[in-house]
């Protein structure tokens, strides 16, 4: 059975309640596939979710879902029960979003990252290559053995998109450089996913960019338990989450997106298609930890600097998975 959890009560199958003037409030909900407890992807689109709520007055509700049929049936709950915007958080919410879309048309459902473009579903695609890249500039210049080691949760394509953006960036600074790639099979197995950074580790790895949601907490903790290994955060701000060992985030500003998305549908000014946000947009960056600055070189630096100036200036194009669709629907 899937967890479910109305965040922000408005009662399940209850009709909406009315403002004074008699205009129906502004509704939006989040579908995300594991706890919003995770530090990470879904604590970061939670807090969005927030930020929608405090910024624009939205009514809100959140619902953690485990399978994809849970995902359509929660779809099509909050359609029925008139939600003006609801978020499936994930590339795999995808399929159930183009399958009910269509039987509530005055419902915006958005997923994030995919391809499936209808009247009223869209895909956001963050520009997660371009700080995957730059970290993958910083791995490349502060390892030690010269292995580093990457661990997602599952090989979702905007996974293995970021793993390929960072393994590009490491060999543009370090070509001699390996980079071993795992995938725990769950986004929330924080033991296996231990176990799989210990094993890297064990084959030498001395650093670890991961991708992996509440299970990267345990590739935190076998960072913390090994001498001389650092670890990525990844999705949301990680610095702190082990500040002894985090290097640096790659941070996506799920509030900040999750509002430009809110905001467009409220107004009625929202159009359907692949919407695209990157650094330009200011939703994603590499965040450096400011309690490890003093283990980053001067030359390591400026080798970032110049990479992100490269990147900046259109000079160097991260590599990514060419997943996304951009034709727009015809429905």
């Amino acid at each position: 059975m899937h967890i479910a959890m109305c965040i922000i009560a408005l009662g399940c199958g209850r009709q909406p309640d009315r403002h004074e003037s008699g205009e129906r409030p502004f509704r939006v909900a989040l579908l995300t596939p594991g706890p919003i407890s995770d530090h990470g992807w879904n604590a970061g689109a939670y807090q969005g979710l927030l930020r929608v709520r405090d910024s624009l007055g939205a009514q809100v509700s959140n619902i953690e879902v485990r399978s994809p049929a849970d995902f359509e049936e929660n779809f099509r709950q909050y359609g029925a029960q008139g939600y003006d915007l609801v978020i499936g958080h994930g590339f795999e919410f995808q399929d159930a979003a183009d399958r009910v879309g269509p039987d509530f048309p005055k419902t915006v459902f958005i997923t994030t990252s995919g391809n499936r473009v209808r009247a009223n579903v869209s895909p956001i695609v963050f520009g997660f290559e371009e700080p995957s890249y730059l970290a993958g500039v910083l791995a490349g210049a502060l390892t030690k053995s010269g292995k580093i080691g990457a661990i997602g949760g599952t090989q979702l394509p905007p996974v293995q998109s970021s793993f390929l953006a960072f393994e590009a960036g490491v060999h543009s600074v370090n070509p001699r450089a390996s980079v071993l790639t795992a995938y725990v099979g769950s986004w929330e197995d924080a033991s296996t996913a231990k176990e799989q950074a210990l094993a890297q580790i064990h084959r030498g790895v001395d650093i670890l960019f991961q991708n992996a949601d509440a299970a990267g907490l345990g590739i935190f903790q076998a960072a913390r338990e090994s001498k001389g290994v650092l670890v990525f955060g990844a999705n949301s701000n990680q610095n702190d989450v082990a500040p002894e060992v985090t290097i640096a985030s790659v941070v996506i500003d799920l509030p900040h997106a999750f509002l430009v998305v809110a905001r467009s549908v409220k107004d009625k000014t929202f159009t359907a298609g692949v919407l695209r946000l990157g650094d330009r947009e200011r939703v994603v960056s590499l965040v450096l930890n400011p309690k490890l600055a003093g283990r980053i070189s001067p030359a390591a630096m400026a080798q970032l600097d110049s990479a992100t100036a490269r990147i900046a200036s259109g000079r160097v194009h991260p590599p990514r998975l060419e997943f996304v669709d951009t034709t727009r629907a015809a429905h």
